[in-house]
């Protein structure tokens, strides 16, 4: 009796509490009511059911929230799978390799900017200029030999006033091969030590898309090949696919340009894996709406030794310059420029000194022109100064420090006359930059209202 009792007083507080809306003491109420093996009531088994379901509701909207994290931690792990497709995994840096190249170079650090180099990896460069000698003399086979000398001489000419400060034409028939024989081989070394540098600094991926200005044969591509070459020796696997844009008034030079990389480049046990486009315009007369050209696309966009001595042209190209970066460089990627030291303080009136406070100024005001902000550069010089040795001095000490072009040399004595063994030599400043964002903003605004009123 007394049993029954307390089970009825404990369903009246139960049936209170419920109508009070105290939920904490109306299930502290049927837990006792449970422990007692009463029978609940049908108002009792209703607010079990009801906190079975409000505790099946909670744990499924756990597992929801534990299921969402899930799927999107997945989907984050599938975007950057495809932006590692997409854009490639960055080229890891190998201690061992930088320390190669550093020693087989004889890179020596003078000082923030100035990087001394005597040497070469011989591997690598003494075949690749085999194999363009090779190249030059099967092509000069089909050229009666008086009329290949004079016409060999005519472009050699025109591409000699660039010593008198003067923008050659590039127009000869057989300026390809001159620039082959004289400035290729140099300036692939120079952009090989480019690549090498950007790779140091963390910036090279295994995909990359460049668009390189005033290619000629596509200079910057060979020496990005030539680094790939070497680095592939200390790496188990390393697959490279470079997307290179050619943009380059003289078609001559870029039909050669790929005539030779497919006999050399194309034949290596590992060639690198490139995809050529080929837009031929003059810069000055430079039309985006027919270049047809993919915007924000580049991770790289070079201008190597393309600035001109005229002060009008130099402008206009500038201005052209200015464009394309904003137009075409992704907003993450770099504009290289590659500048001869003559020529760079040409351009400014002043002169080269010891002093590297002006190169800065100097190097700054032609980053500032372009619409760009500096992220590095590096004057890369075979000797230990910035002013220039005499000849005789320079000669001397080319003669027996710097690699000397053993293949190469013979057939420019043969057709040129000259006396002397040609060596490997730098003297440019290689300039890391990136798009003002106030630029680029500006620029895209001015790009959008002149294709606007055009149509």
């Amino acid at each position: 009796m007394i049993k029954k009792i307390a089970n009825w007083w404990r369903s009246q507080k139960f049936k209170s509490a419920i109508r009070r809306g105290d939920t904490r003491l109306a299930v502290k109420l049927l837990q006792e009511i449970q422990k007692s093996g009463a029978r609940f009531s049908w108002l009792e088994k209703l607010f079990r059911d009801k906190l079975q379901i409000e505790r099946y509701s909670q744990q499924y909207k756990q597992e929801a929230e534990t299921l969402s994290r899930k799927l999107n931690e997945e989907l984050q792990q599938q975007e950057n799978r495809y932006l590692d497709y997409l854009t490639g995994f960055k080229l890891a840096q190998h201690q061992e390799f930088i320390d190669f190249v550093h020693e087989h170079f004889k890179l020596i650090e003078h000082d923030e900017h100035k990087f001394q180099c005597t040497g070469i990896d011989e591997r690598i460069f003494d075949d690749f200029e085999a194999k363009l000698v090779e190249y030059l003399r099967e092509e000069f086979t089909r050229i009666p030999d008086k009329k290949l000398v004079v016409k060999l001489q005519d472009a050699l000419e025109d591409i000699n006033s660039l010593k008198n400060g003067k923008d050659p034409d590039y127009g000869f028939h057989l300026t390809p091969y001159v620039y082959f024989m004289k400035y290729f081989l140099e300036n692939v070394y120079c952009v090989y030590l480019a690549w090498f540098f950007i790779y140091q600094a963390d910036l090279l991926s295994t995909k990359v898309n460049i668009l390189d200005i005033a290619a000629g044969p596509g200079t910057v591509a060979y020496g990005l090949a030539l680094f790939v070459q070497s680095i592939s020796g200390f790496l188990s696997t390393l697959q490279m696919d470079i997307s290179y844009y050619s943009l380059e008034q003289q078609d001559a030079f870029q039909f050669r340009g790929l005539q030779f990389w497919r006999r050399y480049i194309e034949s290596r046990k590992t060639p690198v894996n490139a995809y050529f486009r080929f837009v031929t315009t003059d810069i000055l007369t430079w039309n985006e709406q027919s270049s047809n050209i993919p915007k924000d696309f580049f991770d790289f966009i070079v201008v190597s030794h393309c600035f001109f001595s005229d002060v009008e042209k130099r402008f206009q190209a500038n201005n052209i310059y200015k464009q394309i970066f904003a137009s075409y460089l992704k907003k993450q990627g770099y504009v290289l420029l590659i500048v001869q030291d003559k020529k760079l303080f040409k351009i400014y009136d002043t002169y080269q000194v010891e002093n590297h406070e002006n190169e800065k100024k100097v190097v700054g005001t032609l980053v500032a022109e372009l619409g760009l902000e500096l992220v590095w550069y590096k004057y890369l010089t075979s000797t230990s100064l910035r002013t220039p040795l005499g000849g005789a001095e320079f000669a001397k000490f080319a003669r027996e420090q710097l690699p000397k072009q053993l293949y190469m040399s013979p057939m420019i004595q043969k057709y040129f006359g000259q006396t002397y063994e040609s060596s490997y030599t730098l003297d440019d400043y290689v300039i890391l930059a990136k798009t003002s964002e106030e630029f680029r903003s500006q620029e895209s605004e001015f790009i959008k209202v002149r294709y606007l009123s055009s149509h």
